[in-house]
């Protein structure tokens, strides 16, 4: 089982400010690669204040230039707030200047505040994604492309310069169903049960082997989680404290009313407790996280992309990939997955 460290780029903290926030997250990529981590995972959100990544294809053009091996992978790219004309391209450019080591991760967007503002409902949401990821798919793959439907009309162009390397694509579903199609297709998988509990990431990891045994095969499963290797039940506490007050943004912006003051999410009390929380996420001492981790590669995981900032100092979060790096991983990284 492999390990991706996911680029959260919170800014809790207005007065941080980008070029700080934006130094961080370059120096956790750098040191995800020295630490021995797959990959790192960078999201794309827009107009609020956590996950804050407007551009993933900058972000992987600036990692690989202060990094060697370390595998970029877009988590997630919004496909229908962009035009896959002018996307095409830039995904062509970022494949270049990082050296082949993109995986495109792209999918429908989950911010419905975010969508809205942009002008896409988020009712829209799929059927535009759908949409969009077949003429995407025709740009990266066929010399010259003209298409005539709902959102997209156009005659013949070429995308240049054309792709040289492969851009392995991975779809960013939650649903089990839409896994499960994806799956079939042969799409990479990017998913996660967020806060929720494992029976809900059983259902999603169930979904994706269905529709790989029925598919070409080949294809991984990366499953986000919040993970976080704690020294003692008093970190513990700490921890889960901030994760529940991290959520407390997020849930209000995903599926929530969206309330945003000028940029900054505002938290709303949530139903869950911070213990129910505790439960579903991976924040625990070193001999429990091995053994929950190694039921993740049971399951069938490929890959976990673990989230481990829920607005801890910079020096934390470091420290802490480093431990789970020399603790954690080696017992882990060998296994085996289940056979497609």
């Amino acid at each position: 089982m492999d390990f991706v460290h996911f680029l959260s780029t919170h800014m809790l903290d207005p007065q941080t400010g980008g070029k700080r926030l934006y130094a961080d997250t370059l120096a956790q990529a750098v040191h995800a690669e020295a630490c021995g981590y797959r990959g790192v995972g960078i999201p794309e959100h827009h107009l609020v204040n956590i996950l804050l990544i407007p551009s993933p294809l900058q972000m992987a053009v600036a990692i690989a230039a202060r990094t060697e091996r370390v595998k970029l992978v877009t988590s997630i790219c919004q496909l229908p707030i962009r035009d896959m004309r002018v996307f095409a391209g830039e995904v062509v450019q970022a494949q270049a200047l990082c050296g082949g080591r993109l995986m495109l991760g792209v999918g429908k967007g989950a911010f419905g505040f975010e969508t809205g503002r942009i002008g896409v409902p988020m009712e829209e949401t799929k059927a535009r994604f759908e949409e969009a990821l077949a003429v995407l798919e025709a740009l990266l793959t066929q010399e010259e492309v003209s298409w005539d439907s709902e959102h997209y009309r156009f005659d013949a162009l070429t995308i240049m310069p054309r792709p040289e390397d492969p851009i392995p694509l991975m779809l960013g579903v939650m649903a089990p169903p839409g896994i499960e199609a994806a799956a079939r297709k042969g799409y990479h998988v990017q998913t996660t049960p967020l806060s929720a509990t494992h029976g809900v990431l059983e259902s999603q990891v169930a979904a994706f082997h269905r529709g790989r045994e029925a598919g070409p095969g080949g294809n991984r499963l990366s499953l986000q989680r919040g993970v976080f290797l704690v020294r003692s039940e008093a970190e513990r506490r700490r921890m889960v404290d901030l994760a529940q007050v991290y959520y407390s943004s997020f849930d209000n912006v995903f599926g929530g009313p969206g309330i945003v003051d000028a940029g900054i999410i505002r938290p709303l009390p949530r139903t869950q407790t911070a213990e129910e929380l505790a439960g579903n996420l991976i924040i625990c001492q070193k001999d429990e996280m091995i053994d929950r981790l190694a039921a993740y590669a049971e399951l069938g995981i490929d890959e976990v992309i673990v989230t481990s900032i829920f607005g801890q100092p910079q020096d934390e979060t470091l420290e802490m990939m480093s431990r789970f790096s020399s603790d954690v991983m080696p017992h882990l990284t060998h296994l085996n997955r289940k056979a497609a």
